[in-house]
Protein backbone atom coordinates (compact mmCIF):
# COMPACT_ATOMS: atom_id res chain seq x y z
CA UNK A 1 0.00 0.00 0.00
CA UNK A 2 1.37 3.62 -0.96
CA UNK A 3 1.96 5.81 1.58
CA UNK A 4 -0.08 8.48 0.16
CA UNK A 5 -3.23 6.30 0.92
CA UNK A 6 -2.40 6.14 4.24
CA UNK A 7 -1.63 10.03 4.67
CA UNK A 8 -4.63 10.23 2.23
CA UNK A 9 -6.94 8.54 3.90
CA UNK A 10 -5.74 10.29 7.35
CA UNK A 11 -6.87 14.04 5.51
CA UNK A 12 -10.24 12.63 4.81
CA UNK A 13 -11.00 11.56 8.51
CA UNK A 14 -8.96 14.96 9.66
CA UNK A 15 -11.30 16.92 7.39
CA UNK A 16 -14.72 15.08 8.09
CA UNK A 17 -14.19 16.02 11.97
CA UNK A 18 -13.48 19.41 11.35
CA UNK A 19 -16.54 19.57 8.94
CA UNK A 20 -18.59 18.20 11.88
CA UNK A 21 -17.10 20.71 14.42
CA UNK A 22 -17.55 23.60 12.45
CA UNK A 23 -21.19 23.09 11.49
CA UNK A 24 -22.10 22.21 14.97
CA UNK A 25 -20.61 25.26 16.19
CA UNK A 26 -21.85 27.16 13.26
CA UNK A 27 -18.06 28.15 12.13
CA UNK A 28 -18.08 28.54 8.59
CA UNK A 29 -14.57 28.89 7.90
CA UNK A 30 -13.79 25.37 9.74
CA UNK A 31 -16.29 23.99 8.23
CA UNK A 32 -15.02 24.82 4.32
CA UNK A 33 -11.66 24.03 5.47
CA UNK A 34 -13.32 20.14 6.59
CA UNK A 35 -14.21 19.84 3.37
CA UNK A 36 -10.88 21.20 1.50
CA UNK A 37 -8.80 19.00 3.39
CA UNK A 38 -11.50 15.79 2.95
CA UNK A 39 -11.00 16.55 -0.83
CA UNK A 40 -7.32 16.79 -0.78
CA UNK A 41 -7.26 13.69 1.26
CA UNK A 42 -9.40 12.19 -1.64
CA UNK A 43 -7.32 13.14 -4.29
CA UNK A 44 -4.25 12.01 -2.69
CA UNK A 45 -5.95 8.61 -1.76
CA UNK A 46 -6.28 8.10 -5.40
CA UNK A 47 -2.96 9.21 -6.46
CA UNK A 48 -1.91 6.33 -3.88
CA UNK A 49 -4.34 3.63 -5.26
CA UNK A 50 -2.90 4.60 -9.17
CA UNK A 51 0.86 3.99 -7.66
CA UNK A 52 -0.23 0.64 -6.29
CA UNK A 53 -1.94 0.08 -9.59
CA UNK A 54 1.29 0.77 -11.40
CA UNK A 55 3.58 -1.26 -9.49
CA UNK A 56 0.98 -3.93 -9.71
CA UNK A 57 -0.15 -3.90 -5.90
Amino acid sequence: MDKDRVIGSAKVVKGKVKEAVGKAIGDGKLESEGKADKIEGEIQNAVGGLKDTIRGE
